[in-house]
């Protein structure tokens, strides 16, 4: 059995992010994250869902009346997506060892696709605080009326690079699933958390589960990079594996 080790150029401490930094944002990226999106879901009318198309109207509602707890779920989201970029670049780091290209080329992609989830996270601040000073019916209506060039952003950059963001989890699963860092069902998970982006996206159960899954996916990895500064890959045939 191969074992997955740093090049025999570079240091072991000197990659980026770093064993303790790398093995801790796998540990904490995917539970603050999911911290997040259940306080989000949580503190929304669920009851009005149906009757208003756009979530961003709920969302809106519910800051309204729980403007602390909305504050928290979207800070901590927004906390746990830049944890999940270095959370992700660990893993492509540690898929790197058997398979270089695909890790390298999924990492680059995540990192420059996080950058919109930075900026909706912005957009989305802008909107709370309009509510603040406007009052929500003139911030609903604001809103409204500018939300596709709002969620589009400045000559389409952050809607383009959204596109970045998944083809990057793909092929960041791929190499995870090919360099035996994790298995078939994990990789898969790795992909579907990536989650929608957009303005003022409403969280839903199905997104809870897949981030619960994240945690039980990623947290072993961190725990066992923590302990030891190597991990070994497993062969495993082209089958469901969890593990």
């Amino acid at each position: 059995m191969r074992i997955l080790e740093v090049p025999a150029t570079v240091h072991r401490g000197s990659w980026f992010p770093g064993r303790i930094v790398g093995g801790a944002a796998l540990v904490v990226g995917p539970v603050v994250w999911f911290a997040g999106l259940l306080i989000r879901y949580l503190a929304v009318d669920h009851s009005t869902s149906d009757v208003e198309p756009l979530a961003a109207v709920a969302e809106l509602a519910a800051y309204v009346r729980n403007p602390g707890l909305m504050t928290a779920g979207y800070a901590l989201f927004a906390a746990g997506a830049i944890l999940m970029m270095l959370a992700l670049v660990t893993l492509g780091r540690l898929a790197a060892g058997r398979c270089p290209r695909l890790a390298t080329a999924g990492a680059v992609f995540v990192v420059v696709g996080i950058c919109a989830r930075v900026y909706y996270s912005g957009v989305d601040h802008t909107a709370f605080q309009l509510v603040e000073r406007l009052g929500v019916e003139a911030a609903t209506q604001l809103v409204r009326d500018a939300y596709v060039p709002i969620s589009y952003g400045p000559l389409r950059i952050p809607v383009i690079i959204v596109v970045f963001y998944y083809l990057g989890l793909a092929l960041l699963a791929i190499a995870a699933i090919r360099s035996g860092t994790v298995g078939v069902v994990r990789g898969v998970v790795v992909f579907a958390a990536g989650l929608w982006m957009g303005v003022l996206k409403e969280a839903h159960v199905h997104e809870l589960v897949i981030l619960g899954l994240l945690v039980a996916t990623l947290a072993p990895l961190g725990v066992r990079m923590l302990r030891s500064a190597e991990i070994d890959p497993v062969d495993r045939p082209w089958r469901v594996s969890w593990l």
